[in-house]
């Protein structure tokens, strides 16, 4: 159930089925020189579409927004605090409770580590404040991670190579611009350094050159399938 797409009446209707609901977190950021910027958002939003389809699930609308640090200047990436996106997460779920939903999976296409971090404390945040809730927060990568063996054939693949590309492939084969060469950045950690572009001059972590629609197909319905096996999880999850 796409909360965007239906009435406060089909909303009430989904109540009686679920109290679920799957908030795509995203990004607008620079993947490589073939990928739209969109690429996280795009991704993690037909994720969560692909899961509603297996079982009932609320979809919220997904925050286009994130914390970029590695990517911030490279072309066309839009970064945020992880304030903002704490603040975010935490007044969505908030508004999303009132509402009478309970569980929440906030799920981010975007996997960056302050990134994440920034959404993670939101969650413990949101367990505090909201008593009856529940709360999952994981990144597409912890579930591409649990891929069956053998789908992914690039290993450490995880910005603009294989994975990516394949489910863009699958997802919005029209916004793609041919490919970008295989690429696996090194920062001199655990040195802090301003120039990012110095050492990730591509924007890829991988080898798009991998990748296929057929393995975006198959991996974007693998994704959603251990999806669906998480709300059901937190559906039954009791605390201790």
């Amino acid at each position: 159930m796409l909360i965007d797409r239906i009435t406060m009446e089909e909303f009430l209707i989904g109540l009686e089925k679920t109290q679920s609901v799957i908030v795509p977190f995203g990004s607008v950021e620079e993947h490589g020189r073939h990928l739209p910027l969109g690429t996280d958002t795009l991704h993690v939003h037909a994720l969560a579409r692909e899961t509603s389809l297996i079982r009932p699930v609320f979809v919220a609308p997904p925050v286009w927004y994130g914390l970029c640090r590695s990517t911030a200047r490279h072309p066309g990436t839009i970064t945020i605090s992880g304030l903002t996106v704490r603040t975010l997460a935490i007044e969505i779920a908030s508004s999303l409770y009132g509402h009478g939903l309970r569980n929440f999976i906030l799920i981010s296409g975007h996997a960056g580590g302050t990134h994440m971090a920034a959404l993670t404390d939101a969650g413990e945040e949101i367990l505090e404040r909201l008593s009856e809730s529940r709360v999952a927060v994981l990144s597409i990568l912890e579930l591409v991670a649990d891929l069956s063996t053998g789908l992914v054939e690039t290993p450490g693949d995880s910005h603009a190579g294989e994975v990516e590309t394949s489910l863009m492939l699958e997802i919005e084969p029209d916004l793609i611009r041919r490919t970008s060469p295989e690429e696996y950045p090194s920062f001199p950690r655990p040195i802090l350094v301003r120039n990012k572009r110095r050492y990730w001059p591509g924007g890829v972590w991988g080898n798009p050159a991998a990748a296929s629609r057929d393995k975006g197909r198959r991996i974007l319905a693998e994704e959603a399938r251990l999806l669906a096996r998480l709300i059901d999880r937190i559906e039954s999850h009791l605390e201790e």
